[in-house]
């Protein structure tokens, strides 16, 4: 059934592809987006686009033209060294700007609300490999703070107001259209430096594992949990940890890059290892990675080629 669906950050990396499969699905689509990562560019034309700020209330606008159904919240700070520097920053946009949606979905009749946490940060580093949704949160960085955050206030909305929620607990998304530039992904930024002919740098030992999951795969998970009776929070990543070293190398072999391996300094407030338990949004709605990391990787390169052609 088409609905009317606002995202926000629906020209960045993830946003701009499930804004595409929304509107192959025929919903009716709103973005905001305030371009300081997203490119107007990659937002679908049949998607209505606003150039707003989360943090501004100037989004009443929106809220009141366009009366969205449902709310899916991927706009945020995504940097964890930023995060770091700057914590009040971090907070500024990842809590106050969605206590600024919330507040807005509440008094405008949003009926749910689909959030994008983050599983590589919410828990810190892990007892249990992979981590289920039941592990103990306790974030290294105030990024990770911040996007518990959200979902403890999505919680409080909740039980206050009856709006609905799903948080999903995503783990290292990565594939086409992901920012080069930023700390966020270290797939389009190895391979964006590799492809160049420059020289990337890996932080720390490289030792360090995450969940890489294909940005198609999370999008799949977004459209699960659409419909108006699911609630909770999910887990959304492979169940398989990658080493950054391992990752580097297969980037290296796909873009024939001649690169040495070099490390440079640790980030902080990053964790050593990182997976997801995806039992449960297998087992209660029957979502499964569909692409496999090689396939991923091969698939994000080619991306990057065509870019540059």
């Amino acid at each position: 059934m088409a609905t009317k669906i606002l995202v926000t950050g629906g020209a960045g990396f993830i946003g701009s592809h499930l804004v595409d499969r929304l509107v192959q699905e025929g919903h009716q689509v709103s973005v905001i987006d305030n371009l300081s990562t997203g490119k107007r560019k990659q937002v679908n034309k049949q998607a209505q686009f606003y150039k707003m700020d989360i943090q501004s209330r100037t989004i009443e606008k929106v809220f009141k033209k366009e009366r969205p159904i449902v709310l899916v919240h991927l706009a945020a700070q995504m940097n964890v060294r930023l995060s770091t520097e700057d914590p009040a920053f971090d907070a500024s946009v990842n809590i106050f700007g969605t206590l600024n949606l919330l507040d807005h979905a509440v008094r405008h009749g949003v009926r749910k609300v689909i959030f994008a946490s983050s599983g590589g940060a919410v828990y810190g580093e892990h007892d249990g490999i992979p981590a289920t949704e039941s592990h103990h949160t306790d974030p290294l960085s105030p990024y990770g703070i911040s996007k518990l955050a959200g979902e403890k206030y999505l919680a409080y909305y909740s039980f206050v107001s009856g709006l609905r929620y799903v948080a999903l607990r995503l783990g290292n998304v990565y594939g086409p259209r992901q920012d080069s530039e930023g700390e966020a992904g270290v797939i389009a930024v190895f391979t964006k430096q590799m492809l160049d002919g420059a020289q990337p740098i890996i932080n720390g030992t490289g030792m360090q594992t995450r969940d890489f999951v294909y940005v198609d795969d999370v999008v799949e998970s977004i459209m699960v949990t659409l419909a108006p009776d699911i609630q909770g929070v999910y887990n959304v990543g492979t169940g398989q940890e990658t080493s950054v070293n391992d990752c580097y190398k297969i980037l290296k072999d796909l873009t024939g890059s001649e690169c040495k391996e070099i490390h440079g300094g640790a980030k902080k407030g990053e964790q050593h290892r990182s997976v997801l338990d995806v039992a449960k949004i297998r087992e209660e709605l029957e979502w499964d990675p569909q692409v496999a990391f090689p396939e991923g990787l091969a698939r994000t390169v080619d991306f990057f080629k065509s870019q540059k052609g």
